[in-house]
C-alpha cells in the first residue's frame, strides 16, 4: 500500500491583458486581479508560497506560487 506522505501544487499563473480596455486600464485591473488571487489564498486560509511575482513588458504579470493541495500535508515543500 502506498500512502502520500507529502504534497503540494507549484502552479506559474499569467494574469494577462485584456484587450478590451487602454492599456494603462487593462495594467490597473491586472494588478487588481492578482491582489484580489492573493486575498482568495488568504481567505481560504490553506499554506501557500509565493516564489515570484514578475512584471512583463507589456504590463502583464507572472505568479509562480507554491500551494497546500486541499488538506494533504505539505511537508518541506514550503521551507
Amino acid at each position: 500500500m502506498k500512502r502520500v506522505i507529502a504534497a503540494c501544487l507549484y502552479q506559474t499563473l499569467h494574469f494577462q491583458l485584456k484587450e478590451d480596455y487602454a492599456h494603462e486600464e487593462a495594467v490597473r485591473l491586472v494588478k487588481t486581479e492578482v491582489e484580489n488571487y492573493k486575498a482568495g489564498l488568504e481567505r481560504k486560509k490553506a499554506m501557500y508560497k509565493i516564489d515570484s511575482e514578475t512584471e512583463q513588458p507589456d504590463g502583464s504579470i507572472i505568479l509562480k506560487v507554491r500551494k497546500q493541495n486541499l488538506s494533504t500535508p505539505v511537508g518541506e515543500y514550503m521551507d
